[in-house]
Order: C-alpha cells, then structure tokens, then sequence
C-alpha cells in the first residue's frame, strides 16, 4: 500500500495545512466582524430586520464565507490527524472526530440564518422577532459547535507537547485556547450575564491560533520538519 502523501511528504502537508488554517481564521473573523456582524442588534429585533433587509447580501455573504470555513475545518481535521498521529493515534483519531463535530454543528446551524432570511424576505418588518430569534439561535449553535472544538484544541495542545514538533510553549497555548472555548460556550448557555464580560478572553484563542498557523506556514510539522 502506498504511504499517505502527507506522512511521506510532512512539510508539505504541514504547510498546506498552514494555508487552510489561515483561510478558516480570515473567513472566520471576517464573517463575524465585517459581513454577519453590523447587521445584528443584540435584543432589537426591528432594527435588526430593517439592517438585514437592507443588505441581505451582506448576510448571504456571511453564510458563504462560513460555509467555506467550514469545508477547510474539514480538511484541516484529516491533516492534522495524518500529521499528529506518529504521536499518539488514539488521541489524534479523537482529536480529528471532535474538530469534524464542530464543522458539522457550525454549517448546520448556518440554515437558522437563512432562516432569518426566508422569514424576511416573506413577512417583511413583520418577522422581525422570528429573524432576531432565528440569529440568536444560529449564534448558540456555534457556540455549541465551539464547545467540541475547544476539546479538540485541548487534545491538539496535549499531542503537541507531547511530539516535540514544536515550542512547548505553543502546546500550552492552544490548550489554554480549548479551556477558553468550552468555558465562554458553558457562560453563554448556562450564564448569558456573564458572556459579555468574558468576551475579552477570546483574544487567547486567536493568538494561540494565529501562532500555530504561522508555525505550519513557515517551520512545518513532523519529525522530519521539526
């Protein structure tokens, strides 16, 4: 049988990995920053139908940009597991299954908003409360979708220290993002009043990520690359 490209190949595989990663980041952050999120009014459901309204492609754009997030998620879960399983194969394997659980949550709860937008596009202003009901429900669903990722990252993390493939430090860190991800998704269900207060510590995760995106672009990932 002829060996996976991606274990023959490791720095390859790693670096393109590297360029999935950065994809997920930039379609990630831009879908929630610059296209879903100045048409939301947290608790306003008309002055969110009359933004919705008056720029659903901006919303459209959105759930393509997630949808595209959501495929590289995909991708990324089966390289990192050809890449991490020399390490431990069990745990890379579960690792794998955690991160396609929130790629499958994440794209699912994107039919909530065209939801939002078929009620819209039908009822007009008139719809607004079932709109804004529709989008808060599609933000607890990836929410959701975070809390497996987050236990991804925590396994993620533990295999990197473990491989000596990379700066303990980097393994530390991306454990540290996974706790983040499952305690502001456990905030949001179980104490909505504390989301809020908590948001500043997302800022963990994107640099624990961010770095680990750099270090598969430029050093690679394996015992060959390391």
């Amino acid at each position: 049988m002829t060996e996976p490209a991606s274990l023959s190949r490791p720095l390859a595989a790693a670096r393109f990995a590297g360029l999935l990663y950065l994809l997920i980041i930039l379609l990630g952050l831009g879908s929630e920053l610059a296209l879903r999120g100045p048409l939301l009014v947290p608790g306003d459901a008309l002055a969110t139908a009359e933004r919705i309204l008056a720029a659903p492609g901006l919303l459209r754009l959105s759930v393509a940009a997630d949808t595209l997030m959501a495929l590289a998620d995909v991708a990324l879960a089966v390289l990192l597991y050809l890449l991490l399983r020399p390490v431990n194969g069990a745990v890379a394997l579960l690792a794998m299954v955690f991160r396609l659980v929130q790629a499958a949550l994440i794209a699912m709860s994107l039919l909530l908003l065209f939801g939002a937008l078929l009620a819209l596009d039908r009822m007009g202003g008139a719809a607004a409360e079932t709109a804004l009901l529709a989008t808060e429900l599609h933000a607890h669903g990836y929410d959701l979708g975070l809390v497996f990722f987050g236990i991804n990252s925590l396994l993620t993390g533990w295999l990197l220290l473990r491989s000596g493939y990379v700066p303990r430090a980097l393994g530390v860190l991306l454990g540290l993002a996974g706790a983040v991800y499952v305690c502001g998704s456990a905030l949001r269900f179980f104490v909505p009043a504390l989301t809020e207060a908590f948001a500043p510590a997302y800022l963990l995760p994107v640099i624990a990520e961010t770095a680990f995106c750099l270090w598969l672009l430029i050093r690679g990932l394996g015992p060959r690359v390391a």
